[in-house]
């Protein structure tokens, strides 16, 4: 370590921290800590960092590579080893285990809740945990408390297993995250912490990272929450993203969900999953931009801002006769994106339509789907009945999802590696 590193530095201003090489380029950011508790009561040393690199793949860093660490940057030897980290059973993740956990503080036994964690390098330049923040006289999962920091030794039960700890303080340092970023980080955690983390999101922010999670993780959340609850994340979800979501569930629960969520909801859900999954009707969203023939450019271009709209429905409004809900009446035509911007705003929407784009059956199949947007060059496609009447629409991310392997999520790191 060079003399300039600090004598103490916290977890959590760790979290996130860019990682450099010696010549000052970035190798990644800090998601973690890896430390292994002793079975004597000396600190539990630092074994090294869990650091995110290019395609959201986390590799191990050990200690000994890394030659500076503070809370503005941490500075290796520039030699990191690619493989994708893997959690040993002798391993406790700092930020992902330690925070939230209930510890008893052995000069009174009163029970506290760990907020964060400080580091130390020891004479024999290994790094260790030597202090515990506390929140001392707070309920389970409140804001209030006194906080402190005590002497490692001060505490007990981090070798304990508990049943139901909760993830403010770490949700806390993880809550700027994108979507896809934090269901990475969850991806990695046991099913036991993957749960109690999930269960502590806003049912919104749970609903995005469970669309960016692989299938078997997101039914391990799904059925780990109460049912009214799990209800309440697939209205917040995309409804093909629900659809698909729902059909890997047993039966029974499958129904019973569909009948605790709003009822317009289910229905989309319902008519979703009445089309085979790798078909156009399967892969449909039920809610793209919809417009009547007299609503003008101003009123769509207000509409595609909306900043709940993926980047690929963003590129289309879909012109159609009453009702304006799916299934709509008969479709007229679809206006670009683009088009949309070279026009007067005052001008009607009508005025701009393509009306040439042959629109797909829901019967189509994936590979054909994904002929179509390929032969125009497209990000969505509209899908309609034998009556001209919309579905929904297709969009490409949706198309990629299922082209790719299953496991592209985990893969995708090591492909953008080789290119």
């Amino acid at each position: 370590m060079t003399s300039s590193t600090p004598t103490r530095v916290f977890a959590a201003r760790l979290a996130s921290t860019a990682v450099f090489d010696p010549h000052g380029d970035p190798v990644g950011k800090v998601r973690d800590i890896v430390a292994m508790l002793r079975t004597d009561r000396r600190p539990p040393r630092i074994l090294g960092l869990v650091v995110e690199v290019l395609g959201r793949r986390r590799v191990f860093l050990p200690m000994t590579r890394v030659t500076r660490v503070d809370a503005g940057q941490v500075v290796t030897t520039g030699l990191v080893n690619m493989r994708k980290f893997e959690q040993r059973p002798t391993e406790t993740l700092v930020l992902g285990e330690m925070f939230d956990r209930r510890v008893t503080l052995e000069e009174t036994g009163e029970q506290v809740t760990v907020f964060d964690v400080g580091l130390e390098q020891s004479r024999n330049r290994d790094w260790e945990i030597t202090k515990i923040a506390i929140v001392k006289g707070a309920k389970r999962f409140g804001r209030r408390g006194q906080t402190a920091v005590v002497d490692w030794d001060a505490v007990t039960g981090f070798s304990l297993v508990e049943e139901a700890q909760g993830a403010r303080h770490l949700l806390a340092r993880l809550e700027t995250m994108k979507a896809a970023d934090l269901a990475s980080v969850l991806h990695d955690f046991t099913p036991k912490r993957r749960a109690e983390v999930a269960s502590a999101l806003g049912d919104e922010r749970l609903a995005d990272v469970l669309e960016e999670l692989p299938e078997e993780d997101q039914v391990q959340i799904i059925e780990e929450l109460d049912l009214e609850r799990a209800a309440d994340v697939l209205e917040e979800m995309s409804p093909d993203d629900a659809a698909d979501l729902i059909a890997e569930l047993p039966p029974d629960r499958a129904e019973q969900l569909l009948l605790l969520m709003a009822p317009e909801e289910a229905d989309d859900v319902r008519r979703l999953l009445a089309y085979e999954e790798r078909t156009a009707g399967g892969l449909m969203t039920t809610e793209p931009v919809i417009l009547p023939p007299d609503a003008t450019i101003a009123d769509a271009l207000a509409r595609l801002r909306n900043e709940e709209l993926t980047p690929a429905l963003a590129t289309m409004v879909f012109v159609c006769r009453p009702p304006m809900e799916t299934p709509t009446g008969r479709l007229i035509g679809v206006a670009h994106f683009q088009q949309l911007l070279r026009e007067p705003p005052s001008d009607l929407v009508s005025s701009v339509i393509d009306t040439d784009l042959e629109p797909l059956w829901p019967e189509a199949s994936l590979d054909e789907v994904a002929s179509y947007l390929a032969t125009y060059n497209l990000m969505a496609a509209p899908v309609v009945d034998e009556s001209s009447r919309l579905l929904g629409a297709v969009t490409v991310d949706d198309v990629l999802d299922h082209l790719l392997p299953e496991n592209w999520r985990e893969r995708y790191a090591e492909v953008t590696r080789g290119t």
